[in-house]
């Protein structure tokens, strides 16, 4: 009930705005790393064109209920399934294992899989669904394997990036500052189809509409993905 009155007003917040403006509240949900290595940028942009719409982001890797409005609108790794809900695809994001270049310096870059385990890797503390999907790309990338373990995948880009050991990162991230090196590409690659999507009835909301294009457009330039119209 909650989460539908706030959608409500949320709603209703867009239909103050004067004519040929863009008002109201939009609620964004998106991933941690997403959401903040990416979205400030993508959001930033929309504040500045479109002053009178407020954004709310909401970091989680929670997939959270659209139908149910906990959100109205979201970047998913999943296609949706719903039929009430019209999406975009905007691309696919390649994983890597990767470390920063103090950390290979210090220890030297391995040349196959088994070396590492003579490194220091980081990774989660508790298997998530996408976890156990992810391990399937690259046996014995397990718990115990891991020198630094933990859940947040924020926490986890940090350690890699201050040359903690050698972790899975975002391929697109680890080409910006401070640029990452990618270690043993032909042994693991993986891909997470991305998806813009939002409850088919805020179709013809002017403020979700525009918020759901700047995010769709921001996350085609970061993935280099092709977007089509939902």
């Amino acid at each position: 009930m909650e989460s539908t009155a706030a959608a409500l007003e949320r709603t209703a917040s867009g239909l103050r705005g004067g004519a040929g403006s863009v008002a109201g509240t939009v609620r964004i949900s998106v991933s941690e790393v997403v959401g903040v290595e990416v979205m400030p940028a993508i959001v930033a942009d929309l504040a500045q064109r479109h002053p009178a719409l407020k954004v709310e982001l909401v970091l989680s890797n929670r997939v959270h209920d659209l139908l149910q409005r906990e959100a109205d609108i979201a970047v998913r790794m999943t296609a949706p399934r719903q039929e009430q809900l019209v999406a975009r695809r905007i691309g696919a994001i390649e994983l890597g294992l990767h470390a920063a270049p103090a950390y290979l310096a210090r220890r030297g870059a391995p040349a196959t899989l088994a070396d590492l385990g003579n490194h220091a890797l980081i990774g989660y503390d508790r298997p998530t669904p996408f976890v156990r999907q992810a391990a399937k790309a690259l046996p014995g990338f397990t718990r115990d394997r891991f020198a630094l373990r933990t859940d947040s995948d924020v926490a986890q880009l940090a350690l890699i990036r201050a040359g903690a050991g050698i972790g899975v990162c975002q391929v697109p991230l680890a080409m910006r500052a401070p640029a990452l090196v990618r270690v043993l590409p032909d042994a693991f690659a993986f891909r997470l189809d991305t998806w813009v999507t939002m409850h088919e009835d805020l179709r013809a909301s002017p403020h979700c509409r525009i918020a759901f294009d700047a995010l769709a457009a921001g996350l085609e330039d970061y993935t280099g993905g092709a977007r089509s119209a939902p």
